[in-house]
């Protein structure tokens, strides 16, 4: 079974500002590869991350050297005029499949809300670039852009979680999430499952909002991945806890979900 993980950072000379993420100032490709190889895990999207501003670069350059095990989903400011060049060759850059923004900085908080966005959504509709958004603070938003731009392919990241929420909490926007799927042009990451419970693997006071939101989005659009530097487990039991502890997720569902369902929505030819 192919698994790729949805989401993972690389980083060099810079501790992550994110205090949930392994505080060690490097986090190389070849590492990354070495746990995967344990794992299991074939291939992963790379996120570059904030607190790193050589990311994009680091990410690209992993991406040229492991072809086959790493692709990204990078990102610009979109608040410099000059960003709006960038789109029309966004994929032609080495390993990119699309983009990709958190808005976990503090300047970046109302980017969703105050216009800075709004010329993204039909560029990248134009150009055919899949957006993924860590968007539990902007659901509504969400759905404005899903409606108005059916042809642009929008990713909820870290599904949908409520921000610093745990266990029940981490849910509390689920029905908000799950009411997304009506667009077809939605999909969810299921990233980052393990971090959202207290308890110990396999987390089962998770399972029932796993499987809500799994039933509300299908296979097609729900994609396994990790966030791997704060999960609180090995990445070997991030896999198990899909494809051994969720009994109602097996056969062909479960393949797409741990990497078919991605790689089909991004465009990665992965064999």
């Amino acid at each position: 079974m192919l698994i790729v993980d949805a989401q993972i950072h690389l980083w060099a000379n810079h501790l992550p500002t994110n205090a949930a993420h392994r505080q060690v100032p490097n986090y190389s490709a070849e590492e990354c590869l070495m746990e995967m190889d344990a794992a299991g895990v074939n291939a992963a999207l790379i996120h570059p991350p904030g607190w790193d501003p050589n990311s994009l670069v680091l990410a690209e350059s992993a991406a040229v050297r492991y072809p086959d095990r790493f692709a990204i989903l990078g990102n610009f400011p979109p608040d410099k005029p000059e960003s709006r060049d960038l789109v029309a060759g966004w994929k032609s850059r080495p390993g990119m499949l699309g983009l990709r923004w958190a808005f976990t900085q503090p300047h970046q908080a109302n980017w969703m809300t105050d216009g800075t966005m709004d010329w993204v959504w039909p560029a990248c509709e134009k150009a055919g670039i899949p957006i993924a958004l860590m968007a539990s603070n902007f659901l509504p938003q969400l759905a404005q852009i899903a409606e108005r731009h059916p042809g642009l392919k929008l990713i909820i990241d870290h599904l949908g979680r409520a921000r610093g929420g745990r266990d029940d909490a981490a849910f509390a926007t689920i029905n908000e999430v799950c009411a997304l799927a009506k667009f077809p042009n939605v999909a969810l990451k299921a990233t980052g499952a393990a971090g959202e419970s207290t308890q110990p693997y396999p987390f089962t006071n998770i399972h029932k909002y796993l499987k809500q939101l799994y039933d509300a989005f299908g296979p097609q659009r729900c994609f396994w991945g990790t966030d791997i530097t704060r999960m609180p487990v090995s990445w070997r039991q991030c896999v198990t806890l899909f494809t051994e502890e969720l009994p109602w997720l097996k056969g062909r569902d479960l393949e797409l979900v741990m990497g078919r369902a991605v790689c089909d929505w991004l465009g990665w030819n992965l064999t």
